[in-house]
């Protein structure tokens, strides 16, 4: 059995503004096994990126984190002091953001930002660094780093920018890479060296992925299992063959049809998810997507779905997976099938 490197358990996220309190993750539970890519997937707004800086403990006021516990290592990020944050941070979890330019500092060439990040958790000195910045430029596959590590960001292209930022993220060999959205302002070619980048390097360090995105395209590349979530909550998780082929909520069907696909002819157009996501000001009693949802019950709109689960590994919270409920299109061999 695989051991796992990250729990979050029952995760609650707030932020508290003059309106009143914006319920931005509303408990949410998963793991990251250890050298394993995790895909977590949905609309803006869905609480993505505010679960990944709950778990990098980077949430500022006025969001904190309510309730429910991070386990890293067994050990709870929750409780960690700041100081004991400050050391795994970039040491035993890194992260990359959407923007590359904005996380780079311009004045700062990149050799010295990798070096910073490599001096602040190694006791090492500036030439063994700069070492290291070189040695790091060149396995995230930089041209000629030897010059290159005394270059500034705005000298480096987009996608080379975000291949330095790995570099920053991997200098100490963190056991937790959590990439948000990493490829989002480059081109398609781009893109796929970055993806092709984060897999060759997940082989040889082991280092395992949480990789946030929108495009359902993106974790199927990259990733073993995928999270689905929305309105703040976990819709559907499973492996990716699951997710793909046997999708159990109509939320992640809906994901799924909005991808554009090579068979289809010109004349057809892609299928939208029709609405507007919930507001978490007021966050809806029953399942957040039933405003949206073509296969709405009752009991939808009146009381949030358990988890059924749907195969190994494979779980949805969806009303139309329960015994009791009736037949409908989707059921026929997508939904039906499942045990609470």
């Amino acid at each position: 059995m695989a051991e796992k490197l990250l729990e979050v358990k029952d995760m609650k996220t707030s932020f508290y503004a003059h309106v009143g309190e914006i319920q931005a993750v509303r408990g949410v539970s998963f793991h990251v096994d250890k050298g394993e890519a995790l895909g977590i997937v949905g609309e803006s707004g869905s609480g993505k990126s505010v679960t990944s800086m709950s778990i990098m403990r980077l949430l500022q006021y006025p969001g904190t984190i309510k309730s429910g516990e991070i386990l890293f290592k067994g050990r709870d990020i929750v409780t960690r002091s700041d100081k004991d944050m400050r050391e795994i941070r970039g040491n035993e979890i890194a992260m990359i953001f959407q923007d590359p330019m904005t996380s780079l500092n311009p004045v700062y060439t990149i050799g010295n930002q990798i070096m910073e990040a490599v001096m602040q958790h190694q006791n090492i000195s500036k030439t063994e660094a700069r070492k290291k910045a070189i040695e790091m430029l060149t396995l995230v596959g930089i041209p000629s780093p030897e010059k290159r590590v005394d270059n500034y960001p705005h000298e480096f292209s987009g996608g080379m920018r975000q291949r330095a930022m790995i570099a920053i993220a991997l200098s100490c060999q963190p056991d937790l890479l959590i990439a948000d959205e990493p490829t989002t302002a480059l081109d398609v070619t781009i893109q796929a060296q970055i993806l092709e980048l984060m897999k060759e390097l997940k082989d040889k360090i082991q280092t395992s992925i949480i990789l946030i995105t929108h495009d359902l395209g993106v974790v199927a590349d990259v990733c073993s299992r995928i999270v689905v979530m929305y309105g703040g909550l976990i819709m559907e998780e499973g492996k990716v063959e699951d997710i793909f082929y046997s999708p159990k909520h109509p939320y992640t069907l809906g994901l799924l049809k909005s991808i554009p696909r090579l068979d289809l002819n010109e004349h057809q157009r892609l299928i939208p998810i029709d609405g507007t996501p919930p507001d978490l000001l007021k966050p809806p009693k029953g399942c957040p997507f039933a405003d949206r949802c073509d296969y709405c019950l009752k009991i939808c709109l009146e009381e949030q779905p358990p988890y059924f689960t749907c195969g190994d590994g494979h779980r949805s919270a969806c009303w139309l997976l329960h015994e009791d409920a009736p037949a409908s299109e989707l059921g026929k061999g997508v939904i039906k099938g499942a045990s609470q």
